[in-house]
């Protein structure tokens, strides 16, 4: 083997690493379209220095989207409205990114409540900025998902997420089947409404 083969070697190799992401811990990647995407930690994108996940689109025209995202339990909000926040920022978004959360009832069978930031999308080149989702987690609720989308070209960056539990004064940003959440009290103990 020649010393122009092992170089060339090396730098498809140098190549491939400088374009590739580790997923982080916990998160998968998934999407009508996860494998025209490159999806993982970007170590130091983020504000201060710190870690950022990151999606990429691979394809010029990837015709969908992919999404780094996770899910658990809903136990600890049943009953609750949520709100999950974090940061993002983005880089020629041809079309849309944002967060997305959606809780899901018994098995998975049904959304109960769903916001992607379809309404109000991240797009084009933007600097870090915080954003919010606010859902009801009904007691029917089993599970949640969540992450971070990109449809189309681009990249996004995004971290911090969180998660609190909110009182009825702050709205809903999306959309629900079980839009109201449980009196604090009893009602309609006679059946009238």
């Amino acid at each position: 083997m020649t010393a122009t083969f092992y170089k060339s070697f090396f730098l498809i190799c140098s190549s491939f690493l400088l374009f590739s992401f580790d997923l982080p811990a916990h998160w998968f990647a998934a999407g009508s379209e996860p494998k025209k995407y490159e999806m993982g930690i970007d170590k130091g994108a983020g504000p201060q220095g710190k870690n950022a996940a990151t999606i990429k689109s691979k394809d010029k025209h990837p015709n969908g989207f992919g999404t780094l995202m996770q899910t658990c339990i809903a136990d600890k909000y049943l009953g609750k409205r949520i709100r999950m926040s974090g940061y993002m920022k983005s880089e020629n978004v041809s079309n849309w990114a944002g967060f997305w959360l959606r809780v899901d009832g018994t098995n998975g069978a049904r959304a109960l409540a769903f916001d992607n930031m379809g309404n109000r999308p991240v797009k084009g080149t933007t600097d870090w900025r915080k954003y919010e989702i606010v859902l009801n987690v009904p007691l029917t609720a089993s599970s949640f998902s969540y992450g971070a989308l990109l449809d189309e070209t681009g990249q996004i960056w995004f971290t911090d997420l969180n998660f609190e539990i909110v009182d009825n004064s702050v709205p809903t940003t999306g959309s629900c089947e079980v839009c109201s959440l449980p009196e604090q009290q009893p009602v309609n103990l006679n059946f009238e409404n």
